[in-house]
């Protein structure tokens, strides 16, 4: 089905606490749209668009859409949730599509710079974005989290160039047609979806089909080489853009990477080197990587960190110690596991992710949109763990973790830093 956004004047966002999916909603308001959505909880993407102005419904359901909306965006993620909603939609006769679809209509005139891989996307889809804008390219940027200046997941700017976060989960960036495509890495997540690294690899292959000009990679990755395999775009190594890098205000190898990435792009733009090297030395992060929080009335210091795939944690760790040295600082982890299926699927990893730390405790698994799983759980990921980190230990609750963390008496070179993609960042707020 066509679709003239331009004759569209009020849209409903089911799912719209969603990172990727609350960039669209933002860009229909400043077109002047009537945007309204829904999401099953309030939360800090939920509290922004309402200082906004969007009206947002807490809760789900087919009464809470509005017969008179010109068109109805929802999230993947509710024919998980609730697949009757999805056919209910359907038979309202109003036009309705997926964020994935969305983001093809929303890209298609424009020059598209597309960041996909398992990890670092969002961290390098906004050091892109960063060395567009400081060089007055202004482009357009969807990123999956918030841009600490800008606090906001969407800029929109008036230029041919859209820089776009990517997500493979359930193939979604096929929707996406880019002139450059940025593959950060490559490795097993996602596996509730996934076959098979194989079947990972077949994902981006395809993507690659859809590329119109460059795909910057690392191309001696293993995990690569079948996804480049024939391929009739030219390849640019990022890993011949390392040395390039300037001192970074973000820490850690794989943020090094990440910049590498970017300057490759820049200099497929043609943007002088030295500009682009200086936006990119002014990057301060976004939010949930690495994220500086605050420090407690005794001194800790607490960060939020996305990190979810134990190479993001591994990687994660890494920097914070690169940061704060061991022996002069302690490292304390509150982790929430993110997924039944990824915890089995990468169980081996999971119990050496956490090395650099000094003290590591588990929230239960956020489970997301999957179905109760008795064989895991987080009590058996911390005695895997603790084989390595011997503080490890797991909570029944939220509740018990947030007293734990309250009596634990944090003191002064302390770092608190809690991880994961659900909810674990209640726990550090409780001492801020």
């Amino acid at each position: 089905m066509n679709l003239d956004l331009s004759k569209i004047k009020k849209v409903f966002f089911v799912g719209i606490g969603g990172i990727g999916i609350s960039a669209i909603a933002r860009m229909f308001l400043q077109e002047g749209k009537t945007v309204l959505g829904s999401d099953m909880s309030e939360g800090e993407v939920t509290k922004e668009l309402a200082d906004l102005g969007i009206p947002i419904f807490i809760g789900q359901g087919f009464d809470l859409i509005p017969n008179d909306v010109d068109l109805i965006v929802y999230t993947t993620a509710i024919k998980h949730y609730d697949p009757k909603l999805v056919e209910q939609i359907s038979a309202t006769g109003i036009p309705a599509k997926t964020y994935p679809e969305m983001l093809h209509l929303v890209t298609a005139n424009k020059y598209t710079i597309a960041v996909c891989g398992t990890h670092g996307k969002t961290t390098t889809t906004a050091m892109i974005a960063k060395i567009l804008i400081e060089t007055k390219k202004d482009p357009s940027v969807i990123v999956g989290s918030l841009l600490k200046e800008y606090k906001s997941n969407l800029i929109v700017g008036a230029s041919e160039y859209f820089v776009v976060e990517a997500c493979e989960y359930e193939r979604s960036f096929l929707n996406i047609n880019p002139k450059i495509t940025v593959i950060t890495n490559i490795e097993e997540d996602h596996m509730d979806y996934y076959k098979d690294i194989a079947d990972i690899e077949n994902a981006f292959s395809k993507f690659l089909d859809q590329t119109g000009e460059y795909v910057v990679c690392d191309p001696s990755d293993k995990n690569l080489a079948p996804v480049l395999e024939g391929k009739n775009i030219q390849i640019i190594d990022y890993t011949k853009y390392l040395d390039k890098v300037p001192k970074l205000l973000v820490a850690g190898i794989h943020n090094h990477k990440n910049a590498a990435c970017a300057l490759a792009v820049a200099e497929i733009l043609k943007i002088n080197n030295t500009d682009a090297q200086n936006a990119v030395a002014k990057f301060s992060g976004t939010w949930r990587r690495m994220d500086l929080k605050g420090t407690t009335k005794n001194g800790a210091i607490v960060y939020d960190d996305y990190a979810h795939h134990p190479t993001e944690i591994k990687a994660s760790l890494e920097g914070y110690r690169e940061l704060y040295p061991k022996g002069k600082h302690k490292i304390i982890v509150v982790f929430q596991p993110h997924l039944y299926s990824r915890t089995k699927a990468l169980f081996a990893e999971f119990t050496t992710a956490f090395n650099e730390a000094d003290e590591v405790y588990f929230l239960p698994i956020f489970f997301a949109r999957e179905e109760f799983d008795p064989t895991i759980s987080s009590e058996i990921l911390a005695d895997a763990v603790a084989q390595n980190v011997p503080s490890a230990r797991a909570f029944k609750d939220f509740e018990e973790a947030e007293k734990f963390i309250q009596q634990a008496n944090l003191s002064k070179g302390d770092i608190l830093v809690t991880m994961g993609a659900g909810r674990a960042y209640e726990v550090g707020d409780i001492l801020l």
